[in-house]
């Protein structure tokens, strides 16, 4: 809920009181995936690439209407995701009322998905309280803790999402954009002491609150992003999803 008031934030839309007590979710592509370490590619840099670095999911077969309980007892993996959006793309598809479309191209997942007892005391049966890892070209990107300011765990995204049709095994819930604030505030970056920002769109939005406009560009041809979560011991978890953006030619 933080990555969302704080887009909304920068532009002056006020954060409707029900987005504290009821999931906004939307339903992405599942018919075509990026591998783990493939290039993003796309058909234009100004369309505003930008990575999401979120935890993902994936469940059994869960019932309409399911209690918290069947939905936490649904969850059979856990991996993480880059979350591609095309940020140029966004508000105009959203000022239509319809959704995210065009704006959502591909995701990529980690190379790897473990069963929740393989994260020992980080799992607490509805979120990974670990920090996300994210390098934007070899220098730390962000830091935040994905258990830290999730408003909605797994199981409630879960109810959410099968409340009026039932999920079929091999479902993949996101966790949206790993988002922590500080002290009550927007965050900071990494290289000022903060738990920086897990997409680019929260640094510029904060450049927008803080100084009027954004300097912070989106994601350029032959950038690389890298999201990974490591234990307490610095065990990669899952591998790690490294990308480099290119061009893609027809």
């Amino acid at each position: 809920v933080n990555h969302v008031e704080l887009v909304r934030k920068a532009r002056g839309a006020e954060m409707p009181a029900s987005f504290w007590t009821d999931p906004l979710i939307y339903q992405g592509g599942s018919d075509s995936f990026i591998a783990p370490r493939d290039p993003i590619r796309t058909v234009d840099e100004a369309l505003g690439v930008d990575m999401e670095g979120e935890v993902a999911v994936v469940v059994d077969d869960v019932p309409m209407g399911a209690s918290l309980d069947a939905a936490r007892a649904a969850i059979r993996l856990v991996m993480l995701v880059n979350d591609v959006t095309l940020r140029s793309l966004t508000a105009p598809e959203l000022a239509k009322g319809f959704g995210f479309f065009q704006s959502k191209p591909s995701s990529a997942f980690s190379p790897v998905a473990v069963t929740p007892d393989e994260l020992g005391e980080a799992w607490d049966g509805g979120k990974v309280n670990l920090p996300l890892l994210v390098d934007l070209n070899g220098k730390p990107f962000g830091r935040a803790n994905a258990g830290v300011d999730m408003i909605f765990d797994f199981p409630a995204l879960i109810v959410h999402a099968a409340k009026t049709r039932p999920l079929a095994a091999g479902t993949i819930i996101g966790s949206g954009t790993v988002s922590n604030k500080l002290d009550g505030g927007p965050g900071k970056p990494v290289s000022a002491g903060g738990a920086g920002y897990s997409c680019i769109a929260e640094l510029r939005m904060i450049e927008i609150i803080e100084a009027g406009e954004p300097t912070t560009p989106f994601l350029g041809l032959g950038d690389i992003v890298r999201i990974e979560m490591k234990d307490r011991i610095g065990h990669s978890i899952f591998g790690a999803i490294e990308q480099k953006v290119e061009e893609y030619i027809r």
